[in-house]
């Protein structure tokens, strides 16, 4: 069986475990982001700093995304977990690109340690020896 990947993903870290016949895989990717705060601008009416943190800000989250893309876009199944509609919008990434022909599920979950994640994609992706009979 081909690369099964199962993720912890937030508008701040993503945590991939890649599971494939030859073992197990463990990547973490932060966003590095500041906290979006709105200010207004120094001058009334201008809007152009504010336009210019926008800009910066979603150019950073699409960033973000595509790293975490880059490391899954082999995969055949992805179950994505997470606290929030993050994972909900990674998904509709992953279809707008033509990768949504393998299997993808999503799943709400709290915050998890690293070490609870692995365990979880391991309980959904079991690792298959040589020696198991099919």
């Amino acid at each position: 069986m081909g690369k099964r990947v199962g993720l912890w993903f937030n508008q701040d870290k993503a945590v991939i475990v890649s599971i494939t016949d030859d073992g197990e895989e463990r990547i973490i990717i932060t966003a590095n982001m500041e906290h979006y705060l709105r200010y207004s601008s120094a001058t009334p009416g201008d809007g152009s700093p504010q336009e210019s943190r926008d800009k910066r800000y979603w150019d950073h989250v699409d960033e973000y995304y595509d790293k975490v893309i880059a490391y899954i876009r082999d995969a055949e199944v992805v179950q994505i977990f997470g606290p929030d509609e993050s994972k909900a919008e990674l998904k509709k990434r992953l279809e707008n690109l033509g990768l949504g022909e393998y299997s993808i599920t999503l799943e709400t979950t709290d915050k998890l340690t690293d070490h609870q994640v692995a365990e979880k994609v391991r309980a959904r992706f079991p690792v298959r020896s040589q020696y198991d009979i099919f």
